[in-house]
C-alpha cells in the first residue's frame, strides 16, 4: 500500500499572509486541525490547532478582550507557522509515513511530488488503513491461526487449504511473536464453524 491509497487529496490551504482568525475559521468550517501554507503554489509551512493555541495569549494575561482580538487580527500565519515541515511522496509505502510520524512525534505529513502539494496524510488515515487491512466491518469470518515461528511456506499451505474448500480470503495479516507466528485471516463466509473445522482438520491451531 502506498501513501496515495489513503492520503486526503482535497486539501484546504492558506497563504503566509492569512490572519490567524481566518485560519481558525477555515479549520472550523472544514472540520480539520491543520493547514498547509502555500506561497506561489509551493509549501512553505504548516499551521495547526496546537500551534495556534500556543501562540494565543495566556488566560493570565492582563490584555483586555479587545486587545486580544486586535492582536490576533494583526498576527498572520507566517508569524507562527512551522517552517521546517517534514513531507513524504505519494508513492512512498504507508509504513514509511507511519514510521516518520512515530519517529518525529507528529500527526501529519504533507504529501509532495515534484515540489507540488498533492495531498496530506494524518495519523487518522494510518488508522483507517489498518482497519482496511484487517477487514474491520466487512462481512465474513475472522479466524486466528497459530503457526510455529520456524515453519516455512505456511502462508502457501494455509491458502491452499482454504482454496480447496472454496473459501475466499478477504484479508490476511501475519503477526510475529516470540515463539510463534499468528495469522489473522478474514474469510468471505459466515460459516465460522466450518472454517474452524477445515483448518483444524488440516492440523492448524485455530482460535476465533
Amino acid at each position: 500500500m502506498s501513501v496515495a491509497d489513503f492520503m486526503t487529496k482535497k486539501i484546504v490551504t492558506v497563504r503566509p499572509t492569512t490572519r490567524i482568525n481566518d485560519a481558525v475559521d477555515l479549520m472550523k468550517a472544514n472540520d480539520i486541525h491543520r493547514l498547509p501554507v502555500l506561497d506561489n503554489g509551493k509549501l512553505v509551512g504548516l499551521v495547526t490547532e496546537g500551534i495556534i493555541q500556543g501562540a494565543m495569549p495566556s488566560k493570565a494575561t492582563s490584555l483586555s478582550v479587545y486587545e486580544v482580538n486586535y492582536l490576533l487580527n494583526k498576527t498572520t500565519v507566517a508569524d507562527i507557522m512551522e517552517k521546517d515541515v517534514r513531507t513524504i511522496t505519494s508513492n512512498a509505502v504507508l509504513e514509511d509515513a507511519a514510521y516518520q510520524m512515530r519517529q518525529h512525534k507528529i500527526g501529519v505529513l504533507p504529501v509532495v511530488d515534484d515540489d507540488n502539494l498533492v495531498g496530506i496524510i494524518t495519523n487518522n488515515d494510518i488508522l483507517d488503513a489498518f482497519l482496511n487491512i484487517a477487514g474491520y466491518g466487512k462481512q465474513g469470518t475472522s479466524v486466528t491461526v497459530h503457526v510455529p515461528k520456524d515453519e516455512i511456506g505456511f502462508i502457501a499451505k494455509l491458502v491452499k487449504v482454504l482454496a480447496e474448500h472454496e473459501y475466499s480470503i478477504l484479508t490476511l495479516m501475519v503477526i510475529q511473536r516470540d515463539q510463534e507466528q499468528v495469522i489473522e485471516i478474514h474469510v468471505a463466509t459466515s460459516d465460522v464453524a466450518n472454517v474452524q473445522q477445515t483448518l483444524s482438520a488440516a492440523g492448524y491451531k485455530v482460535t476465533l
